[in-house]
C-alpha cells in the first residue's frame, strides 16, 4: 500500500532513506534548508520531491502536505530539531505514525511518545548492540532488527555437530519465541516443514525473539550456551 511520508532532514540518511521509499512506491516530500543540501537533493531525486524550509516551521509542513501524511520521519543530525518535528507532527496535525532518529545516545530517554515519537532509531545503540551480537554468535547473522530490537530475522548454517543436523523439524526443540522462515539448500529455496530433515551446510533464516537468539544459535550451529 502506498503512503504518504514527510522526511525531515535532507542531509545523506534523509536522502537515502527518500530514495528507497520512492523505490518502493511511496509519496514522499523531503524538506532541507541547507542549500548546499539542496542542490544535491535537486540532482539526485524526482522533480516535485524537495522543499526547501525550516522543518520545525509549521507553515513549511503544511506546504509539504504533513495534513495528508501517513508517516513522519525526522532524521536531521540535530536531536532537539528531531524531537520539535515529531511533536509537531503528532501534537498538532495528529500525523498516524512519527519516527525519530537519535544523533546522541545521552538523549535518548527523551524520546519517548509522550514527546510525540513512535519510533527512536539510535544508531550508536543500534550499532553497539549489533556488533555485541555478531561476536558472541559465530557465525550467526543479523539480517534485520523489529519492533525496537525485541525480534531478530537471523540467517545460521547448520553446523555438522549441530543438534540439528540430520534431524527432522518437528523433532527438535526449538525455542518457543521462534519462527523458521526458509531453510537454502544449495540454490533450492525450500518452505520449512514437519518433515524437512536439516542437513549440514543448510541454511536456515528464522525470525526469533532476542531473548531467545543464543538458543536458537546453539541448535543450529553447535556452539554452547552462556552458562
Amino acid at each position: 500500500m502506498s503512503m504518504n511520508v514527510i522526511v525531515v532532514g535532507g542531509g545523506r540518511v534523509g536522502g537515502y532513506l527518500a530514495s528507497l521509499l520512492l523505490s518502493a512506491g511511496h509519496k514522499v516530500k523531503i524538506i532541507e534548508e541547507r542549500p548546499e543540501e539542496n542542490r544535491i537533493l535537486m540532482r539526485d531525486l524526482p522533480q516535485g520531491v524537495l522543499r526547501q524550509g525550516n522543518g520545525t516551521d509549521p507553515d513549511v509542513l503544511e506546504a509539504a502536505g504533513i495534513r495528508h501524511a501517513n508517516v513522519v520521519a525526522a532524521v536531521t543530525g540535530a536531536d532537539e530539531t528531531n524531537l520539535v518535528v515529531t511533536s509537531l507532527a503528532r501534537f498538532e496535525f495528529s500525523v498516524p505514525r512519527t519516527i525519530a532518529r537519535v544523533k546522541d545516545p545521552r538523549n535518548a530517554w527523551m524520546f519517548t511518545p509522550e514527546m510525540g515519537v513512535d519510533v527512536a532509531l539510535n544508531q550508536a545503540d543500534l550499532l553497539a548492540h549489533l556488533v555485541a551480537e555478531e561476536m558472541s554468535l559465530g557465525d550467526m547473522m543479523t539480517l534485520l532488527k523489529l519492533r525496537k530490537g525485541l525480534f531478530s530475522l537471523v540467517e545460521e548454517k547448520v553446523h555438522p555437530a549441530a543438534a540439528a543436523a540430520g534431524k527432522a523439524l518437528r523433532d527438535l526443540k526449538l525455542p518457543d519465541k521462534c519462527v523458521l522462515a526458509a531453510v537454502l539448500r544449495k540454490s533450492e529455496l525450500i518452505v520449512p516443514h514437519g518433515d524437512l530433515v536439516l542437513r549440514p551446510a543448510d541454511e536456515v533464516v528464522a525470525l526469533v525473539h532476542a531473548s531467545q537468539v543464543t538458543r536458537l544459535a546453539a541448535i543450529l550451529g553447535g556452539r554452547k550456551e552462556p552458562g
